[in-house]
């Protein structure tokens, strides 16, 4: 068990001092992490609705601090390059994520020149049916998403960091809503990057 939260701690560490410097971004990250708290209590009422606010709301709020706020290039906080961080993350990595996200906004597209999922599915009648079998296919990727990258680190790394992942994926909102709860107030003060005094090596 201290190996694992050892693994778990690493993870959730090295993922904050490489990824989160931006205050928008942590921002982000709080509204997104809260939305998936809404989330987790839809996918007891209604799992399809619940992936429609996971993706639409947290997801899209969280990759757009990332893709548009967070710094690229030399991370002078860490002393490591760009290629570096890349190369290392464990989970979804910048190119992963555009792989992921290109598949998420096609399966819409999908859904709607083929409503039956070659006969998979009961063709939608209307549209809030239709978004209610884009929420299930959603709720599919989502899943799929977080099985095939455990596998993927289950082969190459051994179960532990691989179950650590998955765990930190699933309580990451709780996380970051602890970790970033006071970026707003920081971004209002206007302080646009964390000067991170936690982690600087230089």
């Amino acid at each position: 068990m201290n190996a694992f939260l050892k693994t778990l701690h690493e993870q959730r560490w090295d993922d904050h001092r490489y990824y989160h410097h931006s205050r928008i971004n942590q921002a982000l990250h709080l509204v997104s992490a809260l939305s998936f708290l809404v989330a987790y209590v839809l996918l007891f009422i209604d799992p399809a609705w619940a992936a429609l606010v996971g993706w639409c709301v947290a997801m899209v709020t969280r990759q757009a601090g990332h893709y548009i706020f967070e710094p690229r290039g030399f991370d002078h906080v860490n002393q490591v390059s760009d290629e570096y961080k890349e190369a290392i993350k464990v989970g979804y990595n910048m190119n992963r994520k555009s792989v992921l996200l290109t598949v998420w906004v096609g399966l819409p597209a999908l859904l709607w020149f083929q409503p039956s999922l070659g006969g998979l599915i009961e063709p939608a009648q209307g549209v809030m049916e239709w978004l209610h079998d884009v929420g299930t296919v959603w709720l599919a990727l989502g899943v799929a998403g977080v099985l095939f990258r455990v596998g993927q680190l289950w082969l190459r790394d051994g179960w532990m960091p691989a179950v650590a992942w998955a765990f930190k994926i699933i309580t990451d909102p709780v996380h970051d809503v602890i970790l970033y709860h006071k970026a707003p107030l920081a971004l209002l003060k206007g302080e646009l990057l964390d000067p991170m005094h936690h982690v600087r090596k230089d």
